[in-house]
């Protein structure tokens, strides 16, 4: 939903997520592939993140942005695993998209 909100259509939400989920990162900057490569880290096995990945995304994004990225990814994974737990259904329709 996200990326709807984000101006995107069917077909680009599409081929982004194919690219996303596939590893098909190369049309993305360096800084966004660290944040891909550490979102997919944390959700893989969250116990293996280091210090060093915490510093990659430093160098990328800063001290103050690279927290951001880690709360947002956390925070995402987190209301994933609370959502499937108590198997709350999707949005069917985007709530934002005439704002």
């Amino acid at each position: 939903m996200l990326l709807a909100v984000a101006g995107l259509d069917k077909a680009q939400i599409n081929e982004r997520t194919r690219r996303l989920a596939a590893g098909d990162w190369p049309s993305f900057s360096a800084a966004e592939q660290a944040a891909f490569a550490f979102t997919r880290k944390v959700s893989r096995s969250p116990a293996d993140v280091t210090a060093a990945d915490v510093r990659q995304l430093q160098q990328h994004f800063g001290a103050e942005r690279a927290l951001d990225v880690i709360w947002w990814v956390t925070r995402s994974h987190y209301m994933t695993r609370v959502a499937d737990a108590f198997q709350l259904p999707l949005e069917k329709e985007n709530v934002f998209a005439n704002r």
